[in-house]
């Protein structure tokens, strides 16, 4: 799949940034991982300070797909560390993006996929399995339904509702 940049697909498609088709997430996410343009189809979870379910997903077949983890926005423990990216890594995902924590920083930058989150923090999650999977999350100023596409660049993250061409 050849790379999209953000900014030309959003110059490129100002009637589909106009009727919401292809939305801009707000700039809050850090960079982590060695892929840092990385697109796909997306697949939305829903959990708060617990990743039981974030795992189980990771452990299905990503092909090409992009995990949204809507963590809650919390700031008090991790929600991906270096076993599940090296997990992702290992089951074809493309990306992760975590509204909330990651850790293991050096070890998920150390693994061949892309990573999005708002910060790293030592303290690992909850292990209850609460949580919800495929249910449209609300993060970073946008509505996000699992199957549109998710595209990531040094400028910023972008979803559409459909595959964009490049």
């Amino acid at each position: 799949m050849a790379a999209l940049a953000t900014a030309e697909a959003c110059d490129s498609n100002a009637a589909l940034l106009a009727s919401g088709d292809l939305r801009v997430l707000h700039p809050i996410f850090k960079s982590y991982g060695q892929i840092q343009v990385f697109s796909g189809p997306i697949v939305t979870l829903k959990v708060f300070e617990d990743n039981v379910l974030v795992r189980e997903l990771l452990e299905t077949r990503g092909e090409g797909r992009v995990l949204v983890i809507d963590g809650g926005g919390s700031m008090r423990c991790a929600m991906v560390g270096g076993n599940l990216g090296q997990l992702a890594q290992n089951m074809g995902w493309a990306g992760i993006v975590v509204n909330g924590c990651i850790r293991d920083v050096d070890e998920i930058n150390g693994c061949d996929i892309g990573v999005r989150a708002l910060a790293s923090h030592p303290l690992k999650s909850n292990k209850k399995g609460v949580g919800e999977k495929h249910v449209p999350v609300y993060i970073a100023g946008t509505l996000i339904h699992e199957g549109e596409w998710l595209y990531a660049d040094s400028d910023g993250i972008l979803v559409s509702k459909s595959e964009l061409s490049v």
